[in-house]
């Protein structure tokens, strides 16, 4: 049985590599830029850790600035932010059938799902929830 394993490990690492497609911007994004298909362009080769589905990153906002002919990588793209800093946000509490919401301003940007912290204006404090969908922020 060791010797089957043995043969089939050393052919796994002998064996040539796999050609597949990636995918690398047809021009420089710049980071917070929403990226669409006439910005990406398919080629061949072997990156490791490389993204090959358009569909991927269609829509997707660039993190950092991604450069023409660089092949892009999960961390490179994320879902667009919905809240920016500095924006006014409602704040909601929710625990049982009681719901509190007041205003605040957003300290960063991020998407749905995200962490923010976000300044209560009434009180001037400093708290931390999670963005929902439309725009709010849910604290707990």
């Amino acid at each position: 049985m060791k010797l089957v394993l043995a043969c089939l490990t050393a052919a796994a690492l002998c064996a040539p590599p796999a050609w597949a497609d990636y995918l690398v911007p047809t021009r420089t994004i710049r980071a917070k830029a929403v990226v669409n298909a006439e910005d990406l362009a398919l080629k061949k080769g072997e990156i490791l850790g490389a993204l090959s589905e358009p569909s991927e990153v269609i829509g997707m906002e660039a993190r950092v600035a991604l450069y023409a002919g660089r092949p892009l990588r999960a961390g490179d793209i994320g879902p667009p932010a919905i809240v920016e800093r500095n924006d006014l946000v409602t704040l909601i509490f929710r625990q049982g059938g009681l719901s509190i919401a007041a205003e605040g301003r957003a300290l960063g940007r991020g998407a749905a799902g995200e962490a923010v912290r976000v300044m209560n204006l009434s009180s001037r404090t400093t708290v931390t929830g999670r963005i929902a969908q439309d725009g709010s922020v849910e604290v707990n």
